[in-house]
C-alpha cells in the first residue's frame, strides 16, 4: 500500500498579466519520496515550489498539507538579513522539539564555524548556511530550489549522501544531472503549465519525455488529418437533399478549436559563438607560477602549455584557488613568481560566476549596450528581437526589466551577450548555474565543438565529462596537476596512480625498517604500523566491492513498481543503500588519510 501524501497540490493555476504560467499543475509528496521537478527555464518550477511552501498564492488551487507535517523550503537566494551570525540564522529554522546539536553537526560538515557574519559570506558559503537551516529540523517535507549552485564537488557529494540518509520527502529542482540521478526516485515534468509524473528517477526522464513528445506530435498529425476529412464532408458531402448534421458540424468546430489551441513544445535555444580570427597555436604558457594571500599558498610552482583547441576544466573545493589560477592564466592577475605568456591574436570572452546585472536595465539595452536596436553577430547586423528569439525570449520581453526574469532566464541572457562577442578563447566560470536541461545540452555542444580554446570552471561532473579534454585539479598545499580527459577520467587516474604507490610504500617501509636501528626517532617516523599497511593494501578492494553493491541496490530501487509492490523491501533497501554509501565514504576518507600519511613519511 502506497504511503499517504504529506503534501498535495492539485489543479494549480496561476496567471501573470493575462498570460497563464500554470494551467493544471499537480504535486504530491509522501514520506521518503525523492522527486525531481524538471522543466524549461521560466516554466514555473520555482513558483510551484513556492506555492507548495505556502510562500506564494495560486489563482486556482486545491492544496492539502498534513496538519502535523513540517515543511522546509530552500530558495535560490536566501535572505539572511537581521541575523548577526550564521549560527543564529540556522538555529532560527529550528522548531521547539528540534535538536540544537544537529546545527553544529551540519555546520561542521558544510565547512562553517557558525560565527561568520551573513553579509560577508561568499555565494557558496551562503548556500551552505541555507542548507544547514533547512536540514537541521529534519523536516517531513524538504523543498530544494537549485541546492547545488555555488557548491564545490566535495560538498555536492556530501549533500547527496545526507539526502539519501534522511527520511524526509524530497522535491528538488536542479540543473545538475548527476545530482538528480543520484537523489531522485520519481520525476515530475512541468511543461506548458501542466505536470506529468514518471515513477522513476531522472536517469530515465529524457527517454520518457522524448517518447511523450513523439506521441503528442503523432496525435496532432492525426487530428489535422481528421479535420481535413470532416471539412471535405462539410463541403462535398450529400447535404443538399437533407438537413446538415448539426452535431457533426459542432464537433468539427471543436476539433478546429483544439488544433488552434495546441501549444507546441517551446523551441530550442540556438547557441553559436561568434567567430573571431584564429589564434596562434600556442594560446597560454605558464611557467612555475605561484600565488599566495596572507601566508596561504593557493598556487605553488604550476606550469602548463595550453594549445588552440584545448578545452580545460578547473575543479576543486571552494577556496582552493580555481578563480585565482584562472585569472593568472588569462593574464588578469599577475603571479607572485613565475611567468605567463599569452599567444597571439587572442580575443577573449568571459562569463563571471557572480553575474552582476543591473536589475532595472531592459533586455534590449543590455544586449546592445544601449546602442540602438541591433547587435552584430558573426559580422552580420541583426535586430535584437530576432537575436533574442535564438535564446527563447519573446519579442514582448525586449523592454522587460531584468529584475522580472527568472534565474535561468538571466543565465540565458548573459550567454546571449557573451556569444555575440567575437572570441577564440572562452573563459567560463560556473556557466551551468540555473540553466535548464535543454539549454545545458546546447551549451555542452557549443563548448565541445568550439573551434577555439575553452577554460572552464565547473562543479557539474556530467558537464565536465562531456566537454573538456583535460582537467586541472588541486592536490593540496597549492599543488595543481593536469589530468587527461574529463572528471571521471581524473578520478580513475588518481586511483590507478595510488595503487602502485601503496605497494611501493609497503616495500619501502619494510626495507627502511631493516636499515635503521629500532627505537630511534627516524625509524619511528618512517614506519607505518601493520594495521595501517594492511588497510592501505585492502581498502581499495573493499571500496570496489561496496561500489558494486551500491550499484546493485540503486538498480533495484530504480524499479518504479517496487514501492507499490513491496513497500517494506523498498524501505529496507533504502536504509541499506544509505548505510553502504556512508561506509564507502568512511573507507575513502580513511584511505585518503593513510595515503597522506604515507606521502608525509616518504617526504
Amino acid at each position: 500500500m502506497a504511503a499517504l501524501p504529506l503534501l498535495t497540490l492539485d489543479h494549480i493555476a496561476l496567471t501573470f498579466g493575462g498570460t497563464p504560467l500554470l494551467v493544471d499543475a499537480a504535486l504530491s509528496v509522501a514520506a521518503g519520496e525523492r522527486i525531481a521537478l524538471v522543466g524549461r527555464n521560466g516554466s514555473g518550477k520555482s513558483t510551484l515550489l513556492k506555492i507548495a511552501a505556502g510562500l506564494a498564492e495560486a489563482t486556482e488551487a486545491k492544496i492539502f498539507r498534513h496538519p502535523s507535517a513540517t515543511v522546509r523550503y530552500l530558495p535560490q537566494a536566501p535572505d539572511m538579513a537581521g541575523f548577526a551570525t550564521v549560527r543564529a540564522y540556522v538555529e532560527a529554522g529550528l522548531g521547539p522539539a528540534d535538536d540544537v546539536y544537529r546545527v553544529g553537526y551540519l555546520l561542521e560538515h558544510l565547512g562553517l564555524t557558525g560565527e561568520e557574519q551573513p553579509q560577508t559570506l561568499s555565494g557558496g558559503e551562503a548556500r551552505r548556511a541555507a542548507l544547514a537551516r533547512v536540514l537541521a529540523p529534519r523536516p517531513d517535507v524538504l523543498l530544494l530550489d537549485e541546492p547545488t549552485n555555488h557548491l564545490d564537488l566535495t560538498t555536492i557529494q556530501w549533500l547527496e549522501e545526507e539526502l539519501n540518509r534522511i527520511r524526509s520527502g524530497l522535491v528538488v529542482i536542479s540543473h545538475d544531472r548527476r545530482f538528480l540521478e543520484t537523489v531522485s526516485r520519481a520525476t515530475v515534468w512541468l511543461d506548458r503549465g501542466v505536470t506529468r509524473r514518471l515513477e522513476s528517477g531522472f536517469r530515465h526522464f529524457e527517454a520518457w519525455r522524448d517518447k511523450l513528445l513523439e506521441e503528442e506530435e503523432r496525435d496532432q498529425q492525426k487530428l489535422g488529418r481528421k479535420i481535413e476529412r470532416e471539412e471535405h464532408w462539410l463541403r462535398y458531402g450529400v447535404t443538399a437533399r437533407r438537413k446538415r448534421n448539426v452535431r457533426r458540424l459542432d464537433e468539427l468546430h471543436a476539433l478546429r478549436q483544439k488544433h488552434r489551441g495546441y501549444q507546441g513544445v517551446q523551441g530550442k535555444a540556438v547557441l553559436a559563438a561568434s567567430d573571431a580570427q584564429e589564434s596562434g597555436k600556442l594560446v597560454i604558457e605558464a611557467r612555475n607560477i605561484s600565488k599566495a594571500y596572507g601566508g596561504r599558498v593557493l598556487v605553488d610552482d604550476f606550469s602548463t602549455r595550453i594549445q588552440r583547441g584545448d578545452r580545460i576544466g578547473l575543479v576543486g573545493a571552494n577556496g582552493a584557488g580555481k578563480t585565482t589560477l584562472l585569472s593568472m592564466l588569462c593574464g588578469r592577475l599577475a603571479p607572485d613568481s613565475g611567468t605567463v605568456r599569452l599567444g597571439v591574436n587572442l580575443e577573449i570572452a568571459g562569463l563571471d560566476q557572480k553575474r552582476a546585472l543591473d536589475a532595472a536595465e531592459t533586455l534590449e539595452h543590455y544586449l546592445t549596450d544601449g546602442r540602438g536596436t541591433s547587435v552584430i553577430v558573426n559580422g552580420e547586423q541583426r535586430h535584437v528581437v530576432s537575436y533574442m528569439k535564438d535564446f527563447l525570449f519573446s519579442p514582448e520581453q525586449a523592454r522587460t526589466p531584468i529584475r522580472e526574469l527568472s534565474g535561468g532566464e538571466r543565465a540565458r541572457l548573459m550567454l546571449a551577450r557573451l556569444l555575440a562577442r567575437p572570441a577564440n578563447l572562452l573563459v567560463l566560470d560556473e556557466p551551468t548555474n540555473d540553466l535548464d536541461m535543454e539549454t545545458l545540452d546546447l551549451l555542452q555542444e557549443l563548448v565541445a565543438g568550439f573551434a577555439g580554446t575553452v577554460l572552464l570552471v565547473s562543479h557539474d561532473r556530467d558537464f565536465l565529462d562531456r566537454t573538456v579534454t583535460s582537467v586541472i585539479a588541486p592536490e593540496g598545499n597549492g599543488v595543481w596537476l593536469e589530468y587527461a580527459g574529463g572528471y571521471s577520467d581524473m578520478l580513475a587516474q588518481r586511483r590507478e596512480k595510488a595503487l602502485p604507490a601503496r605497494k611501493n610504500t609497503a616495500q619501502a617501509a619494510n626495507a627502511g625498517s631493516a636499515d635503521m636501528s629500532p627505537g630511534t626517532p627516524a625509524a619511528e617516523k618512517r614506519k607505518l604500523s601493520y594495521k595501517q599497511k594492511y588497510a592501505l593494501d585492502n581498502l581499495p578492494e573493499k571500496m570496489e566491492q561496496l561500489t558494486q553493491e551500491i550499484a546493485g541496490l540503486e538498480a533495484e530501487l530504480a524499479d518504479p513498481a517496487l514501492y507499490s509492490k513491496n513497500a517494506d523491501r523498498f524501505h529496507k533497501l533504502t536504509e541499506k543503500l544509505t548505510a553502504r554509501q556512508q561506509q564507502l565514504a568512511d573507507f575513502e576518507e580513511e584511505w585518503l588519510e593513510l595515503e597522506m600519511l604515507r606521502e608525509e613519511i616518504e617526504g
